[in-house]
């Protein structure tokens, strides 16, 4: 197990509040993913007909999540705070860039969801990119100009470019391959510094997971046929490369006091990582229950042995990386 974890937040309150309203988002609509899914043909190719009742309830329910959030936002999200004048705040190099990489994360995968209901709903590849592609961007970029109206947060452009990176990164795979030839998926383990914080990165696995990066590493993952260009190995099988950071006890630079006790001394460090992993949706199953659920926890990297060399110039190995 890795013995440290990602980040934490030295604005505290806006970092949480980021990956909250991401995580609120992203997994209300993964879950709307696997509801109706139940009901949905497997087959992804056009259909001759339009699905209008599957197709309604998509628009109704992801206009529904939109107006809902933005609503959220607007009437209890912000209502402590004070509206000020529209400003920017550069964050780019926040947190090793785990933040950004959180969003581009949440941008894959409401696009990823809205694209794939649309496209099993009937609707033709070019609409469903151009109005399902692009949801993971619209619905987060309200929230960056949000931000740039209240007291506590920003307009980010980094933010923005995230936003549009995840949206992008389905599009451009769906137009050139007709399928998620690699797949962002994210994976969480409460990091040691974590222990050692006074409750700086969360006082438990609950809370660490919003405020801690140093618990967090997103991951790449495609299948592992693609490197011998035959099949060589079971379909299901992926290698992930993947991105961390640790050592991170503030946004930009490391606090040294929180609540009056010292924190650790600790670097700041960019791991970069190689593992294996589970391409869900290559196991056969006929029941759409499990179709439905392994194409969300498609979106998790599995706990495997993996590989790590980090900005120290320090080569680690583990047996079981989360």
């Amino acid at each position: 197990m890795k013995s440290t974890r990602k980040v934490n937040l030295a604005l505290i309150g806006y970092t949480f509040n980021t990956m909250k309203r991401i995580a609120f988002i992203s997994i209300l609509l993964l879950c709307l993913k696997v509801a109706f899914t139940q009901n949905m043909p497997d087959s992804l190719h056009l259909k001759p007909v339009v699905n209008r009742k599957m197709l309604a309830s998509a628009i109704i329910t992801e206009s529904a999540v939109y107006a809902g959030g933005l609503s959220f936002l607007s009437f209890i999200w912000y209502a402590d705070h004070d509206r000020v004048p529209f400003h920017f705040y550069n964050d780019n190099s926040g947190y090793l860039q785990m933040d950004k990489m959180g969003h581009m994360f949440a941008s894959y995968g409401e696009s990823y969801v809205a694209y794939k209901w649309l496209r099993k709903a009937g609707v033709d590849k070019t609409k469903a990119l151009i109005y399902g592609g692009t949801m993971g961007f619209l619905m987060q970029a309200p929230i960056e100009v949000f931000d740039g109206l209240y007291e506590g947060w920003g307009f980010s452009w980094g933010d923005i470019a995230a936003n549009a990176a995840g949206s992008l990164f389905l599009i451009g795979q769906e137009a050139l391959f007709d399928e998620q030839v690699i797949r962002h998926k994210i994976s969480f383990y409460p990091s040691e510094l974590s222990k050692n914080a006074y409750g700086y990165l969360g006082e438990n696995a609950f809370e660490n997971f919003f405020y801690d990066y140093n618990s967090h590493s997103h991951w790449f993952s495609f299948n592992a046929n693609r490197l011998f260009l035959k099949d060589v190995l079971p379909p299901w099988v992926n290698i992930a490369v993947g991105y961390s950071a640790d050592g991170m006890l503030g946004e930009f630079e490391n606090r040294a006091y929180y609540r009056g006790y010292r924190l650790p001394e600790v670097q700041r460090t960019r791991q970069f990582l190689l593992s294996l992993d589970i391409d869900w949706q290559k196991i056969p199953t006929n029941s759409k229950f499990l179709k439905g659920f392994f194409e969300v926890l498609n979106f998790v990297k599995v706990p495997f042995p993996a590989l790590e060399i980090n900005s120290q110039g320090k080569f680690n190995a583990y047996w079981l990386y989360f």
